[in-house]
């Protein structure tokens, strides 16, 4: 299969683009930083793999790059939207631009690149549309407005979408990974909390697990992906979960001054 992957530079990204070329399928790898890009998919060969740097940011602009790759390498039969940026600030910090760009890349972007494939999937009766939300969607953490807004939207897209395509041919998969302890991204955030022995003993999980995960939920068309296992308590005790991390989230470290 032809699978592409935005943010799959470093990762989760990059975690998912080694676990799935091995297992035979070919990739196009999309995100900013081109040398990223071009080292992993050295380290990928002889596997197939399209290295298209591209800034998402840019909504009007996001679904660029898929001819490109449809060129390269032929239709894409798993849009994987991986591609996040973060915020961990006190709501009335957070700069309004900074907060539009998150939006752009962790929710407007994936929505339309999933417009934009969705029709020849649905002539083929065939494909796979795969959204990385995040626990911040059925858990949202204060002090992350911005990114669990935009997690949560991609999350109830990615479910209703599942629904909606039901009979077609084409496959969902909502995907929410909580603290992976080894992304840059996770470990920024954490250090942005104070420390308290309730953050220390959060479940914590592994790149190559949720990308074995997410590769098997492609391959026999799973629902979803919640890892680590225990974030299931969030989907189904959402009321219990509020409370607790309303009451228990470590305050936000100082801003400097």
């Amino acid at each position: 299969m032809h699978i592409a992957i935005t943010g799959a530079s470093s990762g989760i990204g990059a975690s998912l683009a080694r676990e799935l070329a091995s297992h035979g399928h070919d990739l196009t790898l999309v995100a900013r930083r081109e040398d990223r890009l071009a080292a992993l998919a050295r380290e990928l060969e002889p596997r197939a793999v399209a290295v298209i740097p591209w800034d998402l940011s840019d909504v009007k602009r996001a679904t660029g790059w898929l001819a490109a790759a449809e060129d390269r390498l032929g239709p894409i039969d798993v849009l994987v939207n991986n591609a996040g940026v973060q915020i961990v600030s006190p709501t009335a910090a957070v700069d309004p631009d900074e907060g539009d760009a998150l939006f752009a890349v962790d929710l407007l972007a994936p929505l339309r690149l999933t417009r934009a494939v969705l029709p020849a999937m649905i002539a083929r009766r065939s494909g796979t549309i795969v959204d990385i939300a995040s626990m911040a969607a059925l858990a949202p953490t204060p002090g992350m407005t911005h990114y669990n807004a935009a997690k949560a939207g991609l999350a109830a897209a990615s479910e209703s979408l599942r629904g909606e395509l039901r009979g077609t041919g084409v496959h969902v998969v909502t995907v929410y990974p909580g603290i992976i302890d080894s992304t840059a991204m996770a470990q920024s955030a954490m250090q942005k909390f104070e420390s308290s022995k309730l953050l220390a003993s959060f479940p914590r999980g592994t790149e190559a697990e949720l990308s074995r995960l997410v590769r098997v939920a492609i391959e026999k068309k799973h629902a979803r992906v919640i890892y680590p296992r225990s974030g299931v308590l969030s989907r189904w005790f959402p009321g219990p979960t509020r409370w607790a991390l309303d009451r228990f989230t470590p305050s936000l470290k100082a801003l400097p001054s």
